[in-house]
């Protein structure tokens, strides 16, 4: 059951917002490098914080927000997925197909919410965790590619805001039962790499399927969207395939570390 609030909501203030201040994200990303650098030099010498029950709670967040997300938006794909041929659903404007409302809202907190997600970042320095190539990347190209999808109003955005809420709620719900000491002996860590991977190869799919419909037809995406879109999945399948091979198949009893 949506709210009120959510059917009614328009998303045009917050789209605007992201149209006027593109350089947002750019800063953002700038100074979360430079935090991740200096952040290591300051735990160099110093003893790791033990945080564990503020990332846990943290963890916990993500997966609500993650699930909410996900029952406000999936149905709208599904729905658009039974109504529109695949072509409309990649090229519709996303004025006409799930900009506003309770879809429109929650695609909208998908975008702003890369940014708070950054806070992960923090639990590893302070924790003095492993920073893999892979977290930071994959928080610096997600923050950069959607403000810009969601700027110039890319129609592909459902597919990519449905596939990762739904994976995301599973991933941080998991880390949250692996920091309180519940984790479930049934829910294989290799399971959630393998959404992860899938989640790649589809996002790399839809990109080059929009690709070639590009000059053919009136698709409301820019063409640098989805390239840019087309680099970032496939980097992201190539290092996700690498980091499931490695830790599942070369070292399987290695203990799974946060990837995001």
């Amino acid at each position: 059951m949506t709210t009120l609030f959510e059917q009614n909501y328009d998303s045009t203030p917050g789209l605007l917002f992201a149209k006027e201040h593109p350089y947002i994200p750019v800063g953002i990303t700038m100074y979360y490098l430079a935090a991740c650098y200096f952040g290591r030099l300051y735990m160099a010498n110093r003893q790791a914080y033990d945080l564990q029950m503020s990332l846990a709670y943290w963890n916990l967040f993500l997966s609500v927000f993650s699930f909410v997300g996900m029952f406000r938006t999936v149905p709208q794909l599904i729905y658009n997925l039974n109504t529109m041929t695949l072509q409309e659903n990649l090229c519709t404007d996303p004025k006409d197909s799930f900009a506003n409302g309770a879809c429109g809202l929650w695609v909208q907190l998908f975008i702003y919410s890369k940014v708070p997600e950054l806070v992960d970042t923090f639990f590893i320095v302070a924790r003095k965790k492993p920073l893999l190539f892979l977290h930071w990347y994959h928080h610096v190209t997600v923050l950069l590619f959607c403000w810009h999808s969601y700027a110039t109003e890319a129609s592909t955005g459902l597919f990519f805001v449905s596939m990762n809420y739904s994976v995301h709620a599973i991933m941080y719900g998991y880390y949250y039962l692996m920091a309180v000491n519940a984790k479930p002996a049934w829910l294989n860590p290799g399971f959630i790499t393998m959404c992860q991977i899938a989640q790649m190869l589809i996002g790399t799919t839809l990109c080059a399927m929009t690709y070639s419909l590009l000059g053919t037809t009136n698709c409301s995406v820019k063409r640098e969207n989805v390239i840019a879109g087309g680099l970032m999945y496939g980097s992201y399948l190539y290092l996700f395939t690498d980091f499931a091979c490695k830790r599942f198949f070369k070292n399987p009893s290695t203990k799974v570390k946060k990837l995001l």
